[in-house]
């Protein structure tokens, strides 16, 4: 799994391009939502803008709006900075003064992708932690012990469920089932918690 990494803070730069002022801004974002409201914002504090561009990664969404530049020249490059620098939950929105004089598309994507990248040398990046989701099944008379276990690793039970099936031992039995996410594998630690009794398994992300 790769490194990710978000935003270490919001940022505004601007960069002026053969009279042509492109206004970045480099911003956190949580969900489709958010980015989408902070759009509007930006786009009601510029209405004589002749632009405005922007591309996000914000939780399992993306979004690339060209706002009337050539397709493929605006928003496709801001994008890409983002992807390229392994960033997640990220909204880069690029407002663009014209100044007069056509850039072409080349010029364009030049334009676009590195007031992106201008703005992101002025903020930088800090690791997300990559967290993996388990699911543990034990005998309900370790609930509590595990629970325990689990408290003192700071770890939170997203899910629990209670069933009756078959256990480590092949013989039907009471069972809890717990949700989890955590940075480490802790298989190793749990079985020894448990006697060997607990199930665990990694979860398709």
């Amino acid at each position: 799994m790769s490194q990710s990494y978000s935003l270490a803070r919001p940022v505004e730069h601007e960069i002026v391009i053969k009279k042509s002022r492109f206004i970045c801004f480099l911003e956190p974002c949580q969900s489709k939502t958010q980015a989408q409201q902070r759009i509007q914002e930006i786009r009601q504090q510029y209405p004589d803008a002749r632009h405005v561009c922007s591309a996000f990664y914000c939780g399992t969404h993306t979004g690339l709006d060209d706002d009337g530049e050539p397709s493929g020249t605006a928003a496709k490059p801001m994008f890409q900075v983002i992807q390229m620098q392994h960033l997640r939950n990220t909204l880069a929105i690029v407002v663009r003064y014209f100044g007069g004089i056509k850039l072409g598309a080349g010029g364009l994507v030049r334009a676009y992708g590195g007031a992106v990248s201008e703005a992101l040398k002025l903020t930088g990046k800090v690791p997300v932690i990559q967290l993996e989701q388990w699911r543990l099944r034990v005998p309900t008379a370790l609930e509590h012990k595990v629970r325990h276990w689990l408290t003192q690793q700071q770890l939170t039970v997203q899910s629990i469920d209670y069933v009756f099936e078959a256990g480590i031992n092949g013989q039907p039995e009471n069972l809890v089932t717990l949700d989890f996410a955590s940075e480490s594998d802790p298989s190793e630690a749990l079985v020894e918690l448990s006697q060997g009794q607990a199930q665990l398994e990694r979860l398709d992300p």
